[in-house]
């Protein structure tokens, strides 16, 4: 598999990659290990977060059924275990915490074993060899809080003609309380529903209300909800497109967000409440300084609801954000899954079979192996080598599959080409009946109908897999046709989705059963096996309420996976702990600057949560980060002032013009007022803004691009930002600065100058996807440009037209959100 194929860019993100991908491997460290004091110990031998109510793992027959368990005979042992996990099954949903009236000396001692880092041989379950590889239980505390099965007198129960669970109740009454609120739960376990009533209270009082996510489809997607209820008026800001910015509900991304605490925060003076989904995104290598800055810089009028997946410090979460923001957040963690999961591994020879299966597998499998290769090694190379990393073939297991009634079927694969690949591999299966070949055919015609779609338009490939059930949706897809495949899926007639983990964040389309092609994926550095977190995220999909007793998971291995995945790990694991990630940019340098005076920045670490995180570190380890931070700061400080955008504590033009851009900012203000885009065409500045945000996925040396394609401009703007490097170098900041990259040039001055999409494809290698992708964020870097210019300049207008340019057919997102 190539492995660039996999740099999906988060699998879908859609914000930059900093010029920095050298990152440091994604390595969780244990920060706070325990468990909230609300959440009861779960057996061992399995956490409650997989099982579901108590008793009913044990209590019911698995729909999975003998023929698709390990094609062997099971032992007695391995019965009497099976038992034995069942009667261990631990009860207690979670509990609430009011985490801020807590000192937080009280905490020293509540944290709990370190999580095992990644490829770290997995750490134990039961018997001798099980104490070495369970995931650790989390710790007991006493709390002054009522668990989450005794609801409080005159509690709300029931809203909207839904009963709420105990930890719904428990959050709607923090609410109702007038606290900040954060809610860890599992994928699917509801969490939006206590952001929803937030907002319906927000409404009824005539206040405003914010919701952020992570990514622009998840945005887009929440917009389309609010916008069917008439009894809400909702707008959207994600930078591709704003609709309504006034609107008493605002959904956004958390860019934007950020961007409106710092330059106009007077702004956001009615708004009641801010939900953060997916705040755990705040431990993103790239992007999470975003949240902490938001969370952090907020006007203190705002309250937060907060909801994350199911992480470890979810507490220290909670006292941190009490800390900063000077009023009591509520922790609400609930590790039980609605549905719950059941976890199992497939190889071609042993068919599926359970963890515990495991070692009889590896008996059965490698030890033949091994044996065969210490024989044949005399001989060649490194025989075998291919067939160690083969992954199994798909067809028997999605047979049988489809046989038991096990579909839908969401099948991960890491790669957008293994995604087509497999998909078209299984396209002559026919997973739909004649009324739903019908009810496809209908469907398929109204959504032709609702987004206009011409005939050259229509992902014909597509639509052909469609009509029997099958599709594939990734990062790389035009967003109009990943748009087609959601739409396809939520109504219930795909039966088998090959996807890569774009599909998995914070879109709500659940699945009868998850398949994962490999778990081994990019983590930004190299391939590794996948996060405890990712691999829940993923497989939280699996189960849909109200129709399945059980989500079932499925994991494909190779022999390799199966000598070397630390599979007790990844199932049984606890999820990592969030780490800070906080990094101030340079544009948020320069506003702290302009706000606080430079003497007061240092501040803005202070109440990060990367200080937080080390506060219970020895005085040693605490002087030395708080030393690096400041050394961090000072170099940007410094370098800020030799570029003259700082005259001691005042910014000066070029500051005051940086400080307004986001992404790029120290290039782009470094362009403008070196005068080389002052004379540069439409087409020329269009090559220049997508340069300046594109990077080539693919290995090797960057593609060739004729110097035809405005040569000397991008000679010009290659001399200068590599000038501009070179400065930072000095400061220790190098990466800070990205040089621009050229591949989509060619493509870029035929759509400026009025090509169709199609003709596109023969002028550069990047995806369809990619190609929409940047443009829109090249669009969105001029339009930042264009407000923070004086109006009189020529280039004002000139940025004007680049965008009105480039901001058409496919290309424009907000067209594709008023259709659909």
């Amino acid at each position: 598999m190539d492995e660039m194929d996999q740099r999906d860019g988060a699998s879908g993100r859609d914000g930059p990659r900093p010029e920095g991908r050298g990152r440091r491997k994604h390595r969780r460290k244990a920060r706070a290990g325990g468990e909230p004091a609300e959440i009861a110990r779960p057996s061992r031998a399995q956490p409650e977060e997989h099982r579901g109510t108590p008793g009913e793992r044990g209590a019911r027959a698995s729909e999975f059924g003998a023929g698709l368990r390990e094609r062997g005979p099971s032992t007695r042992e391995d019965a009497a275990r099976a038992k034995e996990r069942a009667a261990r099954a631990s009860e207690g949903e979670t509990r609430t915490g009011g985490v801020g009236a807590r000192e937080r000396g009280a905490h020293s001692g509540e944290r709990g074993p370190p999580v095992r880092e990644r490829g770290a041989p997995p750490a134990a379950a039961r018997g001798r060899d099980a104490r070495a590889h369970a995931a650790p239980a989390p710790e007991s505390f006493d709390t002054e809080h009522l668990p989450l099965d005794k609801t409080p007198a005159g509690a709300l129960t029931h809203w909207k003609d839904k009963t709420l669970n105990p930890f719904q109740i428990h959050a709607v009454e923090a609410i109702r309380a007038g606290h900040d609120v954060l809610v860890s739960a599992p994928t699917g376990a509801g969490k939006t529903l206590v952001a929803e009533y937030a907002i319906e209270d927000a409404v009824r009082r005539k206040k405003r209300c914010i919701y952020t996510s992570p990514i622009k489809a998840l945005s887009n997607q929440k917009y389309r909800d609010f916008r069917d209820d008439p009894a809400i008026d909702v707008g959207l800001m994600t930078g591709d497109v704003t609709i309504h910015p006034t609107a008493q509900v605002l959904i956004m991304t958390t860019e934007i967000l950020r961007n409106a605490i710092f330059e106009n925060p007077e702004h956001l003076s009615e708004v009641e409440y801010v939900v953060f989904d997916e705040v755990h995104y705040m431990d993103d290598q790239e992007r999470g300084s975003v949240w902490e800055e938001s969370l952090i810089f907020a006007p203190p009028s705002m309250r937060f609801i907060c909801l994350s997946a199911t992480i470890p410090n979810v507490r220290e979460l909670g006292d941190w954000l009490t800390e900063i923001r000077g009023r009591e957040t509520v922790v609400i963690a609930s590790s039980r899954r609605p549905v719950p999961l059941s976890h199992h591994f497939y190889t071609e020879r042993s068919g599926v079979f359970e963890l515990e299966g495991v070692p009889r597998v590896q008996k059965r499998e490698l030890e033949p192996a091994r044996g065969r290769s210490r024989v044949r090694e005399r001989g060649r190379g490194r025989p075998g080598h291919f067939d160690q990393q083969r992954t199994p073939d798909l067809a028997p297991l999605l047979d049988e599959l489809q046989s038991r009634a096990l579909l839908p079927a969401l099948v991960f694969a890491f790669s957008r080409k293994d995604c087509e690949r497999l998909a078209d591999r299984h396209a002559d299966r026919e997973l739909l009946d004649e009324l739903e070949r019908e009810r496809m055919r209908v469907l398929l015609d109204e959504l032709v109908e609702l987004f206009a779609l011409e005939e050259h338009e229509l992902p014909t490939t597509l639509m052909r897999m469609a009509r029997r059930g099958i599709a594939y949706h990734h990062a790389g897809m035009l967003p109009l046709h990943k748009e087609l495949v959601e739409r396809l899926f939520t109504s219930g007639l795909l039966k088998l989705l090959f996807t890569t983990e774009t599909f998995a964040l914070g879109i709500n389309m659940p699945a009868r059963t998850v398949v994962f092609n490999s778990l081994r994926k990019f983590d930004g550095v190299s391939f590794d096996y996948m996060s405890t977190r990712d691999y829940l995220q993923m497989a939280g999909r699996a189960g849909r309420q109200g129709i399945d007793h059980e989500g079932l998971v499925i994991s494909l291995l190779s022999p390799r996976d199966l000598a070397e995945a630390p599979l007790k790990r990844i199932v049984l694991g606890r999820s990592e702990p969030v780490e800070s990630r906080f990094r101030l940019s340079f544009s948020s340098i320069l506003h702290l600057v302009e706000r606080l005076g430079r003497e007061r920045v240092p501040e803005a670490w202070e109440k990060s949560f990367n200080q937080f995180q080390h506060r219970d570190e020895s005085p040693k380890q605490r002087e030395k980060n708080r030393r690096e931070q400041r050394r961090l700061l000072d170099s940007h400080l410094a370098f800020l002032e030799e570029l003259g955008y700082l005259d001691g504590g005042e910014l000066t033009e070029r500051g005051k013009f940086a400080k307004l851009i986001n992404g790029h900012e120290l290039e782009l203000t470094h362009l403008l007022f070196s005068g080389v885009l002052e004379n540069l065409s439409i087409e020329a500045l269009g090559v220049v803004f997508v340069g300046l945000v594109f990077e080539e996925r693919r290995r090797g040396e960057q593609t060739f691009v004729p110097a035809k394609a405005h040569g000397n401009t991008r000679k010009a703007i290659e001399k200068e930002l590599t000038a501009l490097r070179f400065r930072a170098l000095e400061h220790g900041l190098g990466e800070r600065i990205k040089l621009p990259e050229w591949g989509l040039s060619r493509a870029v001055m035929a759509w400026v100058a009025g090509a169709s999409f199609e003709e596109l494809e023969e002028l550069c290698e990047a995806t369809p996807g990619d190609v929409v992708r940047h443009l829109r964020m090249a669009s969105q870097l001029a339009r930042q440009v264009r407000r923070a210019i004086d109006p009189s300049w020529d280039l004002h207008e000139k940025l004007r037209e680049l965008m009105d340019a480039m901001n058409r057919d496919v290309v424009d997102a907000r067209r594709q959100l008023e259709l659909g």
